[in-house]
């Protein structure tokens, strides 16, 4: 599944906001070595080194057109080209970031455990993960899948993204390998202007692309289309045709 930097970065400020409030929140004061997994288009990275200026910063992804576009942004921060379900580095890091990456990447109870063992001692892997695969929209992309004539084509595409477990679940794995586990959920309400296809515009930078790439540009048209005449039944837009846009988030910063 390729990626867009530029259709990922039509809706940059809203989707900063959350690596904003959990960089915000790591307890490491000083870090010598920091990473990015999922870097993207650099957005985080780039609060992840305002948060540590004098550390070496390192951002890694596995979409070449996200890597470019973060090369672009930040010349001074070696970005790397890699798969991140299979990031092998043993460390030690600082701070290990991942914001809204992880959600794709299957096996939590393997893959969080092996990345808290490349942290140095006092180091936190800091990860923020979209949960809303229950909200409206992301229901929506399923039932549309389903009653089209593409059915078959997009019968896999529910089963891109991995649901997330309660956030006990998370604690519980955790905290016996580390000093301090912070988790909690948030609901962003995120203003868009446009009605119903500033939605679909936001999707198509993340959970609308396992649904889209199977299908030919006509395809596409007709599904986007289909879409966003079902999202507008449960997003009425405002007066000033804003559409506001419920996004649940969960975030855990696990300390070593």
């Amino acid at each position: 599944m390729t990626w867009s930097a530029s259709q990922y970065v039509q809706f940059e400020d809203e989707r900063t906001r959350p690596v904003r409030d959990l960089v915000g929140a790591i307890p490491t004061r000083d870090a010598r070595r920091v990473i990015d997994i999922g870097c993207g288009p650099g957005n985080s990275t780039e609060v992840l080194a305002a948060r540590y200026p004098d550390a070496q910063v390192t951002g890694v992804d596995s979409d070449a057109d996200m890597v470019a576009a973060a090369r672009k942004r930040l010349a001074q921060i070696d970005f790397q080209l890699a798969d991140v379900t299979a990031w092998s580095d043993p460390g030690p890091y600082d701070v290990i970031l991942a914001n809204a990456v992880f959600q794709w990447v299957p096996d939590h109870a393997t893959l969080l455990p092996s990345l808290v063992g490349k942290l140095a001692p006092g180091g936190s892997l800091a990860v923020q993960m979209p949960d809303n695969l229950n909200e409206p929209p992301h229901l929506l992309m399923r039932e549309t899948a389903m009653n089209g004539p593409w059915s078959a084509k997009l019968a896999a595409a529910a089963e891109a993204r991995t649901p997330l477990a309660p956030e006990r679940w998370y604690y519980e794995l955790l905290k016996p390998l580390c000093s301090r586990v912070d988790i909690w959920r948030t609901i962003y309400q995120h203003p868009l202007q446009g009605g119903p296809a500033a939605v679909v515009e936001w999707f198509k930078g993340s959970g609308l692309r396992p649904f889209l790439a199977p299908l030919d540009d006509a395809g596409r048209a007709e599904y986007l289309r289909q879409y966003e005449a079902a999202l507008a039944k449960v997003f009425p837009p405002l007066p000033d045709g804003t559409v506001l846009l419920p996004f649940p988030r969960v975030f855990l910063v696990a300390t070593r």
